[in-house]
């Protein structure tokens, strides 16, 4: 949640609480703007495919918007909309038969004057990195989509996962090895 630094998200979380009916709706607004992006990503990666993940980033934000007049401010308010988005990313996760494909192919649009080649290359790069992406455990898939899609620090994947840092470390460790073995 780059686009808002601490006290914007504060300020916008007070209003979203206490704030006029107008107020409220304009706070939930913007940070529904900052949070949408990073938030589709991370279902996505879990999810593998564009209609879970936008099933559960919808169910995300229901429950980032019930739940904000409750949220202490122990912790950043991304960290815990990405709890929020892991959670929802699961059950969507959960509820899908095992031997579901995923239809989408990659997740960028070329670009107007890539060639066919290299387009056709790139979406199957991206299938086999997806792919190979879903083959890993829950846990895997998850710290490396926080760290390596998200940007996120060992301390902050810690802090949403409510792991030890070690513990994040250990899994990143092991999902990289992973994947690159089923990339091999």
């Amino acid at each position: 949640m780059a686009a808002l630094d601490m006290q914007a998200q504060a300020e916008l979380v007070a209003l979203a609480r206490s704030g006029s009916r107008v107020e409220r709706e304009a706070a939930f607004t913007r940070l529904f703007e900052a949070l949408r992006a990073p938030l589709y990503r991370l279902c996505f990666n879990l999810t593998g495919n564009a209609g879970d993940a936008e099933d559960a980033l919808q169910e995300c934000l229901l429950g980032v918007h019930q739940a904000l007049p409750h949220f202490r401010g122990d912790a950043q308010l991304s960290t815990w909309a990405y709890r929020i988005a892991l959670r929802s990313a699961w059950r969507v996760r959960a509820l899908k038969p095992s031997n579901a494909v995923p239809l989408d192919a990659a997740a960028d649009t070329p670009a107007a004057d890539a060639l066919p080649d290299d387009v056709a290359a790139s979406r199957q790069e991206a299938r086999r990195l997806s792919r190979a992406m879903q083959a890993l455990s829950e846990e895997h898939r998850t710290v490396l989509s926080l760290f390596a899609v998200e940007g996120l620090s060992h301390s902050e994947i810690a802090a949403i996962l409510g792991l030890p840092q070690g513990t994040v470390w250990s899994r990143l460790h092991l999902a990289r090895k992973k994947l690159a073995v089923r990339l091999a």
